[in-house]
Formats: C-alpha cells, structure tokens, sequence
C-alpha cells in the first residue's frame, strides 16, 4: 500500500484512470453511431419491404415473399397498437425465437407485417463492441506504461533531490543535485522543466549556505590565530603585576578569554577536516574513570573556570577493548562534564556498557533545539541552563566525528541532561 501511494504511482493511476474514461466516453459515442446507422439500413429495408407488400394487397396481388403476413402472433405489442392507430413503423422483436426487424402497417382492418433477420446485425455490433473494448484495454495499457514510466522519471529526479537535500541537511554541504542545465529560461510562453528548477534552486541554495558557512570558519579560525598572540603578551605581562586582588582578577579573565581562543582554534581544526585519529586499543571502562578523575582534578584546580562542574561518578556495567584516540576521548569526556557542571546540577553519573558511554546530570536538562538540531556554537539555547558560549558541545560533534563516535542528546523522563557516546567497534589501527 505504501507503494502505491508513492507519486510514480499516482501520476500512472491517475493517467489510466483518465484514458479509460475517454475510452469509455468514446467507446459509447462509436457504439451508438455504429449500431444507429447499422439498425437504420434494417429499419430501412423493412420499410421497403413493407411498403412493397402494402401495394401488392392494394392491387390484390400476391407478394411472393414468405416473410409478410396478416396479424402474425409474434407482432410486437407496440407495434400493433401504433398500426391500431393508422400508422407504419418497425421495431426489433423476435419470430420464432429469433431476433427480427419488424415493419407493420394497416391493410383494411388488418396489420399488414413484414420482417427480416436481425441476428447478423446484432452479431456484427457484437463484434464491434467487443472490439472498441479490446481496444480500449489496449489503449488503457499503453497509456498506463507510458505514464508510468513519464512517472518514474519524475519520481526519480525528485528522489534524488530530496536525497541531496537530506544529504545537505546532515551536514554534506559538497553535495549537489546537478541535473543538466536546459537552455535560458524559457518565458512566459515557453515550456518548463518545473523538477529541475528545484535541483537547480537547491544547489544554488547549498552554494550560498556553504559560502556562507566557510566564511564564518575563516572568521572564526582568523579571529583566533589574532588574538593568540595579544594574549600570551598579556598573559606574560600580568605574571610581573604585584600579588593582590587585581592581578588575581586579571589572570582569571586572561585564562578564561585564552581557553576561549584556545576552543576556537580547535573548532577551526576540527572544521577544516585535517584531524586525523591516533587510533590505539583501548579498555573503555579504564579509559573513562582516569578521563573523568582527570576531568574533576582539573577543575578542581581551575582558577579561570571554577564551576567547571563537581567530580562525577562511574559505573561500569560491562567493559569492552575499542580501538579510540584516548586522547581525543578525554576532551570529549571532559567537555560533557563540564556542561554538566555549568549548565546542570549533581549528582553527575557516568556509565559504560559495552561501546556506550552515557553521561547524565539531574539539572534542567537540554533545550528542545539543542535535540532537534544539534549542538550550536555562540548559542547555549534555554537560558535555564546556564549562561556559557556554546563551544564546548561543538567540539564534541567535531571530535566524535574524527572518531566516528555516534553522539545523541535526549533528557531522562525524571529530569536531567542526557548525552550518549556509541562508539565504533570492530575496527583495527
């Protein structure tokens, strides 16, 4: 059922549909002017007949022709009544079983009737309509096919621009339709190829889109590269300022605005595709519990980042050798935990089963964009989750797509953040 409601099977229903009924229209129009001129050449040599018989009774001469009689039984009653009434006329009845024309007239007191076989002529509009149906069917076939293969071009073409849209909307932004160009557009009087107008708009809307979006990553990446090397000046200048609170306050701004450039120069990394993984077997369960005590002794000890978030619990449900980039797994891991120190609330849990790593925290939980969409830089979605620049989710995506990681973010039903790692398995260094 799926199938048929497909548009290739629309358009070839539709197109049948639409032949059988002009076939039906002209099937009865030929019918009726065929079997009325048919009947009427009958009609018309019974009256001949009729009124030959009639002059013979009026001259008293013998007709001579076994088919003309005085009131014969099988005279059709309407007939009969119009002859009662003074008047000629003919009509299809039977004699004997068999089908006739019948022609009557008045003789004196008498109906004077006259009839002729009728059976060849009904044979032959038998055969006649047998083969208007025949070739209606034939017609209603040809029809179907063609419309069905005019369907599935159709269908095609728009399947694989729906693909390349799909393609687009996953993050492909190379993907292109790129349905051959037709000539200039046509006018107003012209005909047009409506399917590749779409492919067309599509692919002028990706180029725009990921113009645009490159961009932004050389802005970013160039904004970075430029404010590196102000800041370890600064960095190095606020290390000679005297010990106090001001060169307390100051160093905490320098770090917090160098790991942000730091972030960025990363994300401008991971954009540009040049990462590569170190990949290596690796016990996920170990792996996970030195990345999270990393992660809270490191915070611990920040003194840019100090709700970088409190030290989180793990549970090992089953452990399992894959082949990672550690390294590249603790920034992951670490960068969850301090979501879920800005952004949520204790207790944090993490937990490994199998290839999959789960971190929760019990806070607002994720806004539903950031579901829908993904994460997205410089935009932290639900203020209830805290205030933060939005970069440190956007390098999860990048780093688990070096490590073709599968991440999915959901809330729990009683509340909190939910983040899923599915990691690969089965690959070999």
């Amino acid at each position: 059922m799926r199938a048929l409601s497909s548009l290739r099977w629309k358009i070839a229903l539709t197109t049948t549909m639409v032949c059988c009924m002009v076939a039906a229209a002209l099937g009865i129009l030929v019918h009726n002017v065929v079997a009325r001129q048919m009947v009427g050449e009958v009609r018309k040599a019974a009256a001949t007949e009729l009124e030959h018989a009639l002059g013979h009774y009026e001259y008293g001469t013998a007709h001579g022709d076994v088919n003309a009689a005085f009131d014969p039984p099988d005279l059709p009653r309407r007939l009969r009544e119009l002859v009662a009434s003074g008047q000629t006329g003919s009509i299809v009845g039977e004699q004997g079983g068999k089908p006739v024309m019948w022609a009557a007239g008045p003789a004196d007191d008498k109906a004077l009737a006259v009839w002729l076989p009728f059976g060849s002529t009904r044979e032959r509009l038998r055969d006649i309509d047998t083969a208007i149906l025949a070739s209606a069917i034939l017609a209603a076939g040809l029809v179907a096919l063609a419309g069905l293969f005019l369907a599935d071009r159709i269908s095609r073409r728009l399947a694989t621009t729906a693909a390349v849209a799909r393609r687009i909307s996953a993050g492909d932004l190379d993907a292109r339709v790129n349905f051959p160009a037709e000539g200039d557009d046509p006018g107003p009087g012209g005909s047009r190829d409506e399917v590749r107008d779409v492919a067309h708009a599509l692919d002028s809307m990706a180029s725009s889109l990921q113009g645009r979006l490159e961009a932004e990553k050389r802005f970013t990446a160039d904004v970075a590269h430029e404010l590196r090397t102000p800041l370890t000046g600064s960095l190095a200048a606020a290390a000679l300022l005297p010990e106090g609170r001001p060169k307390e306050m100051i160093n905490n701004r320098l770090k917090a605005l160098h790991l942000l450039t730091e972030d960025l120069l990363e994300i401008s990394r991971l954009d540009s595709g040049v990462e590569r993984a170190d990949l290596a077997r690796v016990e996920l369960g170990r792996a996970v519990q030195r990345a999270v005590a990393a992660a809270a002794a490191a915070a611990a000890g920040s003194v840019a980042a100090p709700e970088a978030g409190p030290a989180a619990s793990v549970r090992v449900v089953q452990d399992m050798v894959v082949v990672t980039d550690r390294r590249r797994l603790d920034r992951i891991l670490a960068n969850l935990l301090a979501n879920a120190g800005k952004h949520g609330r204790p207790p944090v849990e993490v937990t490994v089963e199998g290839p999959v790593v789960v971190v929760r925290d019990h806070g607002p939980g994720y806004p539903p964009e950031l579901i829908e969409q993904g994460p997205q830089r410089f935009r932290t979605g639900d203020p209830g989750r805290g205030r933060g620049h939005g970069l440190g989710l956007t390098i999860v995506m990048g780093q688990a797509a070096v490590l073709e990681i599968v991440v999915g973010f959901a809330n729990a039903p009683d509340g909190g953040a939910v983040t899923t790692l599915r990691l690969p398995v089965g690959r070999v260094p």
